[in-house]
């Protein structure tokens, strides 16, 4: 009997990708809107700047970075997907998508702290 879709492996890495890619759509406008106050605002920029040297911010751009890696290698095993032939070594590529994203993330978040 065929297990259905969600209970394969595989589906953590489309939840993922497709998270990842929202949240990513979130976060642009404000990064956009941040780089704007080094033109017209440099005051503000200083500031924010400060307040981005708080130990919960280095946090969250490990997770930045983490979704924007993890976006990546999502996209590149779709791409894959489409124009290469797959055998039943999918899970261990997806999981080693997802290791080389926490990899590059955290080698980041090190030379930031």
């Amino acid at each position: 009997m065929k297990q259905p879709a969600r209970s394969h492996p595989l589906w953590f890495a489309f939840v993922l990708h497709r998270v990842s890619g929202l949240a990513l759509a979130l976060f642009l406008p404000a990064h956009f809107w941040l780089l704007s106050q080094a033109i017209s605002a440099p005051a503000r920029l200083d500031g924010f700047l400060a307040f981005a040297e708080n130990p919960l911010v280095k946090i969250a751009e490990f997770g930045l970075v983490f979704l924007l890696a993890v976006h990546m290698f999502g996209g590149l095993r779709l791409m894959a997907l489409e124009f290469l032939p797959w055998s039943d070594r999918q899970k261990t590529l997806a999981a080693g998508a997802v290791g080389a994203a926490l990899f590059l993330s955290g080698t980041f978040f090190l030379r930031a702290i």
